[in-house]
């Protein structure tokens, strides 16, 4: 066993190799605490020359490799399964200046959202992806995934965001494109294959990001509703009247019972609706006279109150954002991101209870998510030893509505046993045989997306 640490030590130093249990402990156990694995050790290399070297050396040894960034990850996908080295990215932390002229930023993969948003900001511009786990979620990680958050609805994906990157294979080979091109067909897309592609292709380790104008006015509504219906009927309201629209989420009465338990909120307002959904929108001048006309002029609306201030912009989120960290508090909850066509998402929230019920009567079920993209994180607390058949009756129940099991956490090890729900086998057989073209062995995240 040390043969290999002690090559590892020499490439990345020997305070970056960890092999102490309680050194590994933080990077073995998720975010959601549900998934945790031991790792053989912990590497933390500081430059891509590093992570390809690193490559190499478990590739000689034939020992498999785990890869994480800032451990937000909700499907398992980062920690290791058992004996992996476990290559941690966030010391890849170095931000190039913003390029204003191409409105682009290269950075490392270890680079927090937050700090990203920081530095562009700085430089009079945006990032157009954001989430509520902006503090510690990594540039890396984010494209793994191919994340979304609360924004999509204006800017797109993380994949949009991307106009090339620096990765590493499966044999140390590093793959460098930077040059942000806005028009290249000069062969295969290797960027936009490695995005979503959850480790298992390459280690990406630096990107070239797209962004997007800084819009200082915003204004943000919590609108109380009666239902699922009618928050779509006020989102085809809000899409049709606001040109500066850049969010819609929703939530419902149970979400926001934890969230003001949790967050010591007061009621939004004086009476329960059956169902919450924030609106932001942002622009060079103040959107809210706007919003207040949209917000008049639909029936769907029961309530709302409207803040364009940063203190009222923080308070009106915090109902919504709250949810991942009140549900964290309040046990280990079973967490499934999912999607469906617009169309399908009421019949599916009505259905939902139901379904979890029926296996587990003393579950707890907190749904909420972006509306706009049909996106529902289901989190079903309360399980116990019924979570793989929790798992297994949500997801086929979003199959049945014409889903997707995974919208934007990814598949990771969580999901893969279910990947033929989404996916055709002809799919999982073309997506296979990539994964062998470029990692025969097998090393990089192994278990992860692709069923065994």
């Amino acid at each position: 066993m040390t043969e290999l640490e002690d090559e590892l030590r020499a490439i990345v130093g020997p305070a970056h190799v960890l092999v102490d249990g309680d050194l590994r402990a933080p990077y073995e156990t998720d975010w959601t605490r549900r998934f945790t694995g031991s790792a053989r050790c912990v590497v933390r290399p500081g430059t891509t020359g590093e992570v390809a070297a690193v490559v190499r050396a478990c590739a000689a040894a034939g020992v498999p490799i785990v890869v994480q960034g800032g451990n937000t990850g909700l499907v398992g996908a980062g920690v290791p399964a058992g004996g992996e080295v476990l290559v941690s990215l966030t010391r890849l932390n170095r931000v190039e200046p913003v390029d204003a002229v191409e409105a682009q930023v290269t950075v490392d993969a270890g680079v927090t959202l937050e700090r990203l948003q920081t530095h562009a900001r700085a430089a009079g511009l945006d990032f157009g992806v954001d989430l509520a786990a902006r503090s510690s979620a990594t540039v890396g990680g984010m494209i793994a995934t191919n994340a979304g958050g609360i924004r999509v609805l204006r800017h797109g994906s993380m994949r949009a965001q991307v106009a090339g990157l620096e990765a590493v294979l499966a044999d140390g080979t590093v793959l460098t494109r930077l040059t942000g091109l806005a028009k290249d067909n000069t062969g295969y897309d290797m960027t936009q294959l490695l995005a979503g592609s959850e480790g298992t292709l390459a280690i990406v380790t630096r990107a070239r990001l797209r962004l997007v104008p800084l819009l200082p006015a915003r204004a943000v509504a919590l609108v109380a509703v009666a239902d699922t219906d009618a928050a779509l009927d006020l989102l085809a309201a809000a899409r049709e009247q606001l040109a500066t629209l850049s969010a819609a989420e929703i939530f419902y009465p149970d979400g926001l019972e934890l969230v003001r338990s949790y967050a010591k909120l007061p009621a939004p307002f004086g009476e329960p609706a059956g169902a919450y959904v924030v609106l932001e929108c942002a622009g060079r001048t103040d959107p809210t006279d706007a919003v207040l006309e949209m917000l008049a002029t639909s029936d769907a609306v029961i309530d709302a109150t409207v803040a364009s201030d940063r203190a009222g912009l923080d308070r009106l989120w915090s109902y919504r954002e709250a949810h991942t960290e009140a549900i964290s508090a309040a046990g280990v909850p079973t967490k499934l991101d999912v999607c469906v066509p617009l169309g399908e998402l009421s019949a599916l929230v009505t259905e939902l209870p139901g379904t979890v019920a029926a296996v587990t009567p003393t579950a707890r079920l907190i749904v909420f998510g972006h509306l706009n993209e049909g996106n529902l994180h289901l989190n079903v607390l309360d399980t116990g030893e019924h979570a793989e058949e929790v798992t297994d009756a949500v997801l086929r129940l979003v199959a049945a509505h014409r889903g997707s099991i995974s919208s934007e956490h990814g598949v990771g090890r969580a999901k893969a046993p279910w990947l033929q729900l989404s996916r055709t086998a002809e799919e999982i057989a073309a997506m296979r045989r990539i994964k062998t073209a470029l990692d025969p062995a097998g090393l990089l995240n192994p278990g992860v997306l692709l069923p065994a």
